[in-house]
């Protein structure tokens, strides 16, 4: 079943719509959830939460792609979540992947208004689309969706390392570029 075809379903509001949408992209949301929570029932309960998120927000939302909209619900979930089950310990995975992340972009500590996180996102999604398919591929892997390293190594058939320096050269660029954005 197609994207639009599993909207339909949800602007009719019918229960088919959380079936088709868990077999069409439940591996993605599941995969999504597992690269921040590790334990299986955390991951399964945002899974469920997240096609709930999907229900109540189909209508009014349409969204175009829709597995980028399922994997934000996920990704937002398990974020949400991750902090609760983790306050004052580390999971460190997940605060790796922040911590390679932390030199080049501001914390949001930094960002004092709306505006300014506004304009932070605007000037990152510009650096993106200055990135070859590979480098973006890699990032996005990396720091959207929580890949590992070793993953994104076998997703793209090479070898950890070069992804590891790839995403090194990657995050310094992105900090030089927010620098002559001013916005560091």
């Amino acid at each position: 079943m197609d994207d639009s075809q599993i909207i339909a379903l949800f602007y009719a509001r019918s229960e088919q719509a959380i079936v088709e949408l868990e077999k069409k992209y439940g591996g993605a949301v599941r995969k999504t959830a597992s690269n921040i929570l590790r334990c299986s029932q955390d991951v399964e309960e945002c899974a469920n939460d997240t096609y709930l998120g999907v229900w109540n927000t189909i209508p009014p939302q349409d969204p175009d792609p829709l597995i980028s909209y399922v994997c934000k619900i996920a990704r937002n979930l398990a974020i949400s979540r991750y902090h609760s089950n983790t306050a004052q310990k580390r999971n460190s995975d997940y605060d790796l992947m922040m911590d390679e992340l932390e030199e080049a972009i501001p914390s949001s500590v930094n960002v004092e208004s709306e505006y300014e996180a506004k304009e932070l996102s605007a000037a990152i999604s510009e650096f993106l689309r200055t990135l070859s398919y590979e480098d973006r591929f890699c990032f996005l892997r990396r720091y959207w969706y929580g890949d590992s390293v070793a993953d994104i190594a076998a997703m793209m058939h090479g070898n950890a390392h070069r992804i590891s320096v790839r995403l090194f050269r990657t995050r310094d660029r992105l900090y030089r570029y927010l620098k002559e954005e001013d916005l560091l």
